[in-house]
């Protein structure tokens, strides 16, 4: 998803999810191959353990917005 940062450079957003909110953030920045800095993080749900570790288990989801470089980069 592509998305207009104010007329300057598009900016991509991608949702990832994993069993925590924190796994989900170290897959999507070994996928982006990109440093945290460069990215806004938006917690979409919180991961939830079923019973035993079963049933009722919902995966954390987020969204990553890979920020735009400054001009003076």
């Amino acid at each position: 998803m592509v998305d207009q940062n104010d007329g300057k450079e598009p900016v991509l957003n991608a949702d990832f999810e994993a069993n925590t909110v924190e796994e989900a953030i170290d897959t999507a920045l070994a996928e982006l191959n990109i440093p945290r800095e460069n990215i806004k993080i938006h917690i979409l749900t919180e991961g939830k353990r079923g019973l035993f570790g079963m049933q009722g288990a919902k995966k954390a989801r987020i969204r990553v917005t890979i920020l735009s470089k400054s001009d003076g980069e």
